[in-house]
């Protein structure tokens, strides 16, 4: 795929995947997808945040395995559970494979989420590891992976939604960034992209 069609998607999933446009309290959206598209900058990098059971986990537990990263929220309604099931049917097409991946998934609403964690993530493969903090930590290592991420408030319900660029980020056996996937990647693409990084 090439980068203006990726752009196009991440744009498209921006404005519509889950909510309303709404502004962000660190580098706009069109920054951190400039920065992300150009590789301006370094993606990823340390991080510790909780699990659904109260432990502490760092990104170091994952070395050895490639790691998928995904940051969303139970809530959202649309692009987060696509994805989500995406990434668990390449998972599951790459049979024992598998194992030799993490996938990661950051809630962006800790919030609401720090209690779902474990039955959202029920829905999806086995292997998910689901990571929660609190709201300045899950924004420092957003910020690390260039995540935007925006609260977008409904007047008429009082409730909110939540506005996120929803990137598949991939990540080496030693941390380093490999590239990422723009939402709504379908799994085979998805399989077909991690059997090339398991078998180097």
């Amino acid at each position: 795929m090439g980068p203006l069609r990726a752009l196009a998607l991440l744009m498209i999933a921006l404005l519509f995947g889950c909510g309303s446009v709404a502004g962000a309290e660190t580098p706009s959206a069109a920054q951190m997808m400039d920065d992300l598209m150009y590789g301006r900058g370094p993606i990823g990098g340390p991080f510790t945040l909780t699990d659904a059971a109260g432990r502490k986990r760092s990104d170091g537990e994952f070395r050895g395995k490639l790691m998928v990263v995904y940051f969303g929220y139970a809530y959202c309604p649309d692009v987060c559970p696509t994805d989500l099931m995406a990434i668990t049917q390449a998972l599951d097409a790459l049979g024992p494979a598998a194992d030799g991946v993490q996938p990661v998934f950051v809630t962006i609403d800790p919030e609401r989420d720090s209690r779902l964690l474990a039955d959202y993530l029920s829905a999806f493969h086995r292997s998910f590891v689901g990571l929660t903090g609190t709201p300045e930590e899950i924004r420092k290592v957003a910020n690390s992976y260039k995540a935007f991420y925006a609260k977008a408030q409904d007047e008429r319900s009082g409730d909110y939604t939540i506005d996120h660029s929803g990137v598949i980020y991939l990540m080496g056996r030693n941390g380093e960034y490999l590239g990422f996937m723009p939402p709504q990647t379908g799994p085979d693409r998805l399989a077909e992209v991690l059997r090339k990084y398991l078998a180097n």
